[in-house]
């Protein structure tokens, strides 16, 4: 077998114009030669010449001869290279500057599909891919160095999760939560919170693992996953969440320092005890607005400084926590001095105890006997539970030998203004309630199950943490999953261990007691601490600082991510910031928003509001993860192997518990905010393509849905009109009639499947980037016209054959068109290229064969636009022959429309002589009846009569000038003389009276006209007797005319039974005259044929 080299001429694959991201223009590059040539017919010993059986092709346009300076000759240079007899060497380079022999046959595609070492050598920087992953970068031109920070797992995804989780309510309300619900459901709290969280990170590292994640982690995770509308709903949710937290943050910092630290502080005071509350919120606000605007300038200064600073604040997060262990362990040996004074059951508050003194007297009476009497007197009037129980003191902490958990088990919920009692004190209970103004520890909110979950479950909330600096992260892939995952373990075991020391060591109204009121105003869970308290009070202090600090950093970039997106336009200010990157902009708007939570000063308030935020992105990443699993996308390839679409959809289900069990109403608050986005997001977003699981979802969908469909054709009752709207486009790529897409979507209103679809002459190969043209301009119509739909251009040699290629291909399945709209051809007359209406003629033949619907506006661009809607006037149906219902579906179609609402409705149908005309309207009237259409009834009697003048005239004069067309073809000073005498015959027949023609007259008037002197070549013309089939066609259009201009002069759009074509194509020109008499004088008139099938009903 003969041997074939092949040999190529472009430059190194390097050089070549289409392997560069910057220079994509395929037409640059010259025309490649490539030379084959049979090794058999070559002499090695002899040069090869032109003509020496090889085969020279030019690929690319040019031509194919050889310039005499493109020598094939090769010098070599004694190398074990192949002769040049084998190659064409037409630039005169060296061997080693061509594209690899053995990929030859890939030349001319190179540009388009490069060679697999040059794709491998982009993948060191996927910022410079060539296909795939660019649309996070599309808006920069030019790929700027990264100047963030770059740090690893440990720095930038463990210890921010830390941080963030390791918060304000591990210090300040976990004790409180265990006091509360009891040891049991304190624990299913904790681990109903913590599984949440772990199943959420599962799913968080699959979808890190399957792609590179640049800033925004989160965010992108889910618009890439779900689609920008949900992307860019959760994503807002999610940084909003996140700005709260960190409000939430600096409220929890603020509160250990008032309380706690510097208790002195305080600038609003009061002295009546209603009125602490109010003055310690307005403490709260000011302390916390000072702080949120330190904390900013610092994260505005740079991201470095809030990394360096992490480290010192984690350090006091450690070393408060092991205190704690330490302090537990202590305390089965040692346990911590903190009575706790009691009058019977109830908890008094150390506060109150002025001279340090639990008893009623010693030596005495007390400052306790003060508040509770009248006077300082024995004899004084006092309360009377303090007059029938006993003053007693218990130990804090009993320490962790003591089994005081035997007591903490079980839960103690209070109402609002409830004391803190201890259950196993005996007490006397026939009093009256306890008043506000005596010295006891009262709950300052009404405690459930439901709300402990809402206000601790921020507390495992900072799992984004890491995933939101993703941009800052060297390996964000690696990185996320594993230190996410580390975190929350770590933190869990924390959280379930401490749940259970703080149940076997703290007495239970030490527990219930929130702000530690009954041990002299400490920190509960510094009470446990070793060595002392003061370690958990700057710790707790330092760790809520650097969490605020966290959240302050993310939520920036979160927004820059979001803007950058360009998905929201109002918010594309936003992803502006400095030089370096840092979102200026967005950091301002943070502060703002956490601003207002700080003015909530309320940390138990502030905190469902971040559970709702967090469930529902948490919900969502565990949807993305269940979908691409279930999908089986082909780019769904995870690194991380260890997840399963159940664990999504328990981790899903969990999240949407949660959001209900904590606040119904704050879920459906968040759901609506985030439904409000999603929404705007869909009507007035940019609309983007990334490959998203909902778009997935929506091809199964559509799958399962088409192939239902398949099954059968729709009842009749579910017939709708599907359209295929025929535009045409002039020279310019202009739509010539654009009110024939207005007149669509007034009849569709959004509803069912519209196609519309045009035809570009021409080759395919060279008319490709027309049609792409033509498509971008119907788009752009259909967009301005606000017609949902699909666009579809073919490329045909002739109109005619493309219009019938669309007709039989359009649509998939069950969902194809079963209506074809097209404009009238205006100018046909004029026209000297019969092709338009011939074109016209054999569309309605097609959509006849094709059993299709076909809608023809005439005169469309009298019909009212979108914005002129008609305040009166009728839709006048003109019910000439029963096709399939069509004519009485589309004025209630059409009046579902807010152009058409107010025109009524008519409808006429014509009586012959053998007919009842009273019996037909009672029966029409009936059936309108029973389809449910409101309509006024009118039947038109026609009666019997002679063929006018003026209808023998118009076929006359019809086929007069067809028979002069066909005779075109003569010569011109022939045909030039023909028209002469034929516009002369046709001046005399107008002043022909209008009378009635019988088989006298007409010989008549034969015999009359006989001695006319003509050329012999227009004598046939004259003689021309009319067919008889078209004069009683002739005669059906001009008596249906009259009648119709008569009645429907003034009605806005007049719907008429279109006939159909003649069987026979000679009489083409003929039917398009008829239609033309049938229309005359009327304004706007559509035309309908039906499909052959019945579309409307009378069944329910």
């Amino acid at each position: 077998m003969a041997s074939v080299r092949f040999t190529v001429t472009p430059t190194k694959a390097e050089d070549l114009p289409g392997l560069s991201d910057t220079s994509p223009d395929l037409s640059s590059r010259s025309g490649a030669r490539v030379r084959f040539g049979s090794r058999e017919s070559v002499n090695r010993s002899e040069p090869l010449s032109e003509t020496s059986g090889g085969l020279t092709t030019t690929a690319g346009g040019g031509g194919g001869t050889e310039t005499p300076e493109h020598s094939n000759t090769d010098q070599g240079d004694g190398n074990s290279k192949i002769s040049s007899v084998y190659i064409n060497n037409s630039h005169g380079m060296d061997d080693d500057d061509f594209y690899d022999r053995n990929l030859a046959l890939f030349e001319e595609e190179m540009d388009t599909r490069p060679k697999v070492s040059s794709l491998l050598n982009r993948l060191a920087n996927y910022t410079n891919l060539t296909q795939g992953a660019k649309e996070h970068e599309e808006a920069e031109s030019i790929v700027k160095e990264k100047k963030s920070p770059q740090m690893g797992t440990f720095m930038g995804v463990y210890l921010p999760c830390l941080q963030n989780i390791f918060g304000v309510i591990l210090f300040l309300r976990l004790t409180w939560v265990v006091g509360t619900a009891g040891v049991l459901q304190a624990l299913c709290i904790v681990f109903i919170c913590c599984c949440c969280t772990m199943l959420t990170a599962i799913s968080m590292s699959a979808i890190a693992t399957n792609g590179v994640v640049p800033a925004g982690g989160s965010y992108f995770m889910i618009s890439r996953s779900l689609g920008p509308e949900f992307g860019g709903a959760v994503g807002l949710c999610f940084y909003l969440g996140t700005t709260f937290a960190g409000a939430m943050y600096i409220l929890g910092a603020i509160e250990i320092l008032l309380m706690y630290i510097a208790p002195k502080a305080a600038i609003f005071e009061s002295k009546h005890p209603d009125g602490e509350g109010a003055a310690m919120l307005n403490n709260m606000r000011v302390y916390g607005s000072i702080c949120l605007l330190l904390m900013s300038l610092l994260v505005f200064v740079g991201v470095k400084y809030v990394n360096k600073l992490a480290s010192i604040f984690l350090a006091c997060v450690i070393v408060s926590i092991i205190s704690i262990y330490i302090g537990a362990l202590v305390s089965a040996f040692k346990p911590p001095n903190f009575p706790v004074c009691m009058l019977g059951n109830r908890t008094i508050n150390g506060h109150e105890i002025y001279d340090s003194q639990c008893a009623k007297t010693v030596l005495r009476t007390t400052s306790l006997w003060k508040q509770f009497c009248q006077g300082p007197e024995l004899n004084s009037s006092c309360d009377e539970y303090f007059m029938t129980n006993n003053f007693s003191e218990i130990e804090g902490i009993p320490g962790l030998a003591s089994g005081i958990i035997s007591e903490n088990v079980w839960s103690s919920y209070l109402s609002k203004g409830d004391v803190v009692e201890k259950g196993s004190l005996s007490s006397s209970h026939f009093s009256h309630p306890a008043s506000t103004h005596q010295p006891y520890v009262f709950a300052d909110i009404t405690t459930s199950f439901t709300l402990l979950v809402g206000i601790f479950f921020p507390s495992v909330t900072g799992i984004m943490a890491g995933s939101n600096r993703s941009g800052d992260l060297k390996d964000a892939q690696r990185s996320i999953p594993i230190g996410t995952i580390l975190a929350i373990l770590t933190t869990s075991i924390v959280y379930l261990s401490n749940v259970i020391l703080f149940g076997a060591c703290i007495d239970g109204v030490v527990l219930r007691d929130k702000f530690g009121d009954s041990v002299n105003g400490n920190l509960v869970v510094g009470t446990l601490a070793w060595p002392t308290p003061w370690v958990i009070v700057i710790g707790s202090f330092f760790s809520t600082c650097g969490a605020g600090l966290q959240s302050l950093t993310g939520a920036p970039r979160l927004l820059q991510a979001i803007a950058k997106d360009n998905i929201i336009p109002f918010l594309r200010v936003f992803g502006h910031g400095k030089a370096n990157g840092e979102p200026t902009w967005a950091l301002l708007l943070t502060a703002l928003i956490a601003e207002l939570g700080i003015l909530i000063a309320s940390l138990d308030l502030v905190a469902p509001i971040l559970t709702m935020f967090f469930l529902m992105c948490y919900l969502f990443v565990n949807l993305a993860c269940a979908l691409q699993t279930l999908l089986r996308t082909p780019n769904w390839r995870p690194r991380f192997s260890y997840y399963h679409w159940t664990l999504s959809f328990l981790g899903m289900t969990i999240c949407l518990a949660l959001m209900f069990i904590s606040s119904w109403y704050y879920a459906i608050v968040a759901m609506v905010i985030a439904g409000m986005i999603y929404k705007y997001i869909e009507y007035h977003g940019a609309e983007k393509e990334w490959g998203d699981g909902i778009r997935g979802l929506s091809l199964s969908a559509a799958r399962y849905a088409l192939l239902r469909l398949e099954e059968g054709p729709p009842h009749t009752k579910n017939w709708r009109p599907q359209l295929l709207v025929l535009l045409k486009l002039d020279e310019d790529a202009h739509v010539k009639s654009p009110r024939l897409l207005t007149f669509a979507s007034q009849l569709k209103a959004g509803k069912g499947l519209t196609i519309v679809g045009t035809v570009v002459s021409g080759n395919f190969l060279h008319s490709y980037g027309e049609a792409l043209a033509a498509e971008q301009t119907l788009k752009h119509l259909m967009d301005k016209e606000r017609v949902k739909g699909f666009c579809q251009c073919i490329v045909a040699q002739k109109p005619r054959e493309g219009i019938s290629h669309m007709i039989q291909s359009s649509g998939l399945g069950g969902m194809k068109p079963n209506t074809v709209v097209m404009g009238w051809p205006h100018a046909w007359r004029q026209s000297e290229d019969p092709q338009a209406w011939k074109t016209f003629i054999n569309t309605v033949r097609v959509t006849t064969a094709a059993h299709l619907a076909l809608l023809v506006p005439k005169n469309i661009s009298l019909f009212p636009s979108n914005s002129e809607p008609c305040t009166e006037g009728y839709i006048d149906v003109w019910w000439i022959v029963h096709d399939g219902g069509m004519l009485m579906l589309l004025p209630f179609l059409l009046r579902q429309h807010k152009v058409w609402r107010k025109c009524g409705m008519r409808i006429f149908t014509v009586a012959q002589m053998e007919d009842n005309s009273i019996q037909m309207k009672k029966d029409l009237a009936t059936f309108l009846y029973h389809l449910r259409i409101e309509a006024e009834v009118e039947v038109v009697e026609m009666h019997d009569s002679d063929i006018s003048a003026y209808t023998y005239e118009r076929t006359l004069m019809m086929e007069q000038r067809s028979q002069m067309l066909r005779q075109m073809r003569l010569s011109k000073s022939d045909r030039e003389r023909e028209v002469r005498l034929s516009v002369r015959r046709m001046v005399q027949i107008s002043f022909t009276k209008v009378m009635t023609w019988t088989k006298e007259k007409t010989s008549q008037y034969r015999a009359t006209h006989s001695g006319c002197s003509t050329p012999e070549g227009f004598r046939d013309m004259l003689s021309i007797r009319p067919d008889h089939s078209n004069v009683r066609r002739m005669h059906t259009a001009v008596k249906l005319n009259e009648v119709i201009v008569n009645k429907s002069h003034d009605a806005r759009v007049v719907l008429l039974n279109m006939p159909g074509p003649p069987r026979n194509q000679e009489g083409d020109e003929n039917y398009m005259e008829f239609l033309e008499v049938l229309t005359e004088g009327l304004e706007r008139v559509l035309l309908v044929r039906g499909g052959g099938s019945e579309v409307i009903t009378i069944y329910s």
